[in-house]
């Protein structure tokens, strides 16, 4: 498991925030790119790494994360945003952030509520988080908007969230955007056991890069899948399953419910191999599973992943429901 741990680091440190992820499907690919395995990119980004040239088990996990871009460029130099996906304004406050320029320049800030100081501002606590009341505080030394212009950052440029990566003694992993980077780093790690075993399985990996704002897996499945088994995280809070040390099975979510077959296979699965695992639902939750059928596809779709707390927030898992997650995924493409 320290494998997927250190691939996990490995790529929280590539902001991949949906609408770029460029950098980060680059690095997936250059791990893959001198391998006999079949890799494909479509048309909006996303990467195929394949065993067949036509899989018909497809693992899918998104590899793009909340984030942000610059809405406007404020009188005194400070940044309003517009959020990426769902991001929680109330966890994100204080955090310390990345600007990239469109020349690709990187300038560092930390979002903050307008009028920040407590000595000033005895309305602190009563203000509402929302775009409108918080912005970046530039690490520059600008007064006003005419001197950000000349650092080049504009309307529409990317903003990067600090991950605040955390491998604890206890084998807690503390950071933002476990989701989905989790589980993007168990798959990276199945197909280099799969790949150094020679595995001949019609067996594909699907990294989607626009799952966060919806429509990572409307495209991109092949058209030979018969199945679709997603990897996303598990929703861990009050009237939920699911828990920091085991995989999640998920049986519905706000799409509707998953494929009763597969559903089934997995929870056989996990009980005969004596996984620790939960069946659950998600009532506030769509994945790739959901966009992929909602697209068309003919596929029978499942969902699993590891229990992760605090989503969208400051995020934590175990590596015990990494290690579960991981094993059950295995079980299902042997048994395929």
């Amino acid at each position: 498991m320290k494998n997927i741990v250190t691939t996990l680091e490995e790529i929280l440190k590539i902001n991949s925030p949906t609408g770029y992820t460029i950098e980060v499907i680059n690095y997936v690919e250059n791990l893959f790119k001198d391998s006999k395995l079949f890799i494909k990119k479509t048309n909006k980004g996303s990467l195929l790494v394949s065993f067949d040239e036509n899989p018909e088990l497809v693992i899918s996990g998104h590899i793009d994360t909340l984030g942000a871009m610059v809405k406007q460029v404020n009188e005194d130099g400070t940044i309003a945003i517009t959020k990426i996906g769902g991001l929680e304004l109330n966890s994100f406050e204080g955090e310390y952030v990345t600007i990239r320029n469109y020349k690709g320049e990187l300038f560092r800030g930390t979002f903050l509520l307008n009028n920040p100081a407590s000595h000033v501002n005895k309305s602190i606590n009563e203000t509402k988080r929302s775009t409108e009341n918080m912005s970046i505080r530039l690490d520059e030394l600008v007064k006003n908007a005419a001197d950000v212009n000349k650092l080049a950052i504009n309307v529409g440029d990317f903003i990067f969230y600090d991950t605040r990566f955390e491998y604890t003694k206890s084998r807690f992993i503390k950071s933002r955007f476990l989701d989905d980077k989790a589980c993007a780093a168990i798959m990276i790690e199945l197909i280099k056991e799969f790949s150094a075993a020679g595995m001949k399985k019609k067996t594909g990996f699907y990294f989607s890069n626009y799952e966060e704002v919806g429509h990572g897996a409307c495209v991109g499945i092949p058209d030979s899948a018969k199945e679709l088994l997603v990897l996303d995280m598990a929703v861990i809070g009050e009237g939920c399953a699911g828990k920091e040390d085991a995989v999640s099975i998920c049986v519905k979510d706000s799409s509707g419910p998953y494929d009763f077959t597969v559903t089934g296979k997995l929870r056989e699965l996990a009980i005969k191999n004596k996984l620790n695992y939960v069946t659950d639902i998600y009532p506030f939750y769509g994945s790739d599973g959901s966009a992929a059928l909602a697209a068309g596809y003919d596929v029978r779709v499942g969902l699993i992943g590891p229990g992760v707390s605090a989503s969208h927030g400051v995020e934590r898992t175990h590596e015990k429901a990494l290690e579960e997650t991981y094993k059950l995924t295995k079980l299902y493409i042997d048994c395929f």
